[in-house]
């Protein structure tokens, strides 16, 4: 098994209850679409304590389940309208469980 983590910091003007939800919404849905992709959570509810507005933790098959999301059609559109133009900083951890 594969986990797969990002973190994302918005940009100031989209750090929205809205855009969080719709960034939730939309990728928590590609489970049981991609294959391989076995769990997929997204965190909004960060504590004071952090500096990122918000985690993806998912849990893939192995490494090519992971190279299949990342290029699989649901997902490229999700991240090109839903994530990738409201974000300022990303970070990825990718580790074997």
């Amino acid at each position: 098994m594969v986990r797969h983590v990002i973190l994302w910091k918005l940009k100031e003007e989209h750090n929205t209850p809205e855009v969080k939800a719709a960034i939730k919404e939309h990728l928590e849905s590609l489970v049981g679409v991609v294959p391989g992709l076995v769990s997929l959570s997204v965190h909004t509810e960060a504590l004071p304590s952090s500096n990122a507005d918000l985690c993806l933790d998912s849990v893939l098959v192995d490494e090519a389940a992971l190279k299949g999301y990342a290029t699989h059609p649901a997902h490229v559109a999700a991240a090109d309208t839903f994530v990738c133009p409201f974000v300022e900083t990303r970070l990825c951890l990718d580790f074997e469980v």
